[in-house]
């Protein structure tokens, strides 16, 4: 088998300090669309991770508050690890930014959502729709929010 390399299995996982927002790659269509890949890490690897509930239901609400925060906004899909999600954007984006629209939409989730807020929790919305926990999602939020965010995976550089 050919030798592929991605990306995120050569970061060194045990160097990083979550929360942080990392810029993964800017790729260039063949028609010179860019699209820009994000590493949305919000606890710190082998050591914390999110249950699927709590995981799930920040996913769906990341969709509700990144969206209007970020241009290009295209998907925000989690790490299988649940330490964090990656974020895919139309154009150039900066880890600054995406990491002052987290804090933001993280502070709605916190503040303002209630359970009738939360998107996609219907079964006919939903592939699995019973795996959901706002009080998880809720105490993520207010960890991650605490401990504040980073717009440096080394470095904490908190916006």
């Amino acid at each position: 088998m050919k030798k592929v390399i991605i990306e995120s299995f050569t970061l060194d996982h045990t160097k990083v300090i979550a929360p942080y927002v990392r810029l993964i790659a800017e790729q260039v269509g063949e028609h010179g669309d860019v699209v820009t890949n994000f590493d949305i890490r919000l606890t710190q690897p082998n050591e914390q991770a999110i249950s699927t509930a709590g995981m799930h239901t920040l996913e769906h609400l990341l969709a509700l508050t990144l969206r209007p925060r970020l241009k290009g906004y295209i998907d925000c899909s989690p790490f299988g690890c649940r330490t964090g999600f990656h974020l895919l954007l139309w154009g150039k984006h900066t880890s600054n930014e995406v990491a002052k629209a987290l804090k933001e939409g993280l502070e709605v989730i916190v503040n303002e959502i209630e359970w009738e807020d939360v998107p996609g929790t219907k079964k006919e919305e939903c592939g699995n729709y019973k795996d959901h926990s706002l009080v998880c999602a809720k105490e993520w939020a207010k960890e991650i929010l605490e401990k504040g965010i980073s717009e440096d995976p080394y470095e904490r550089k908190l916006v």
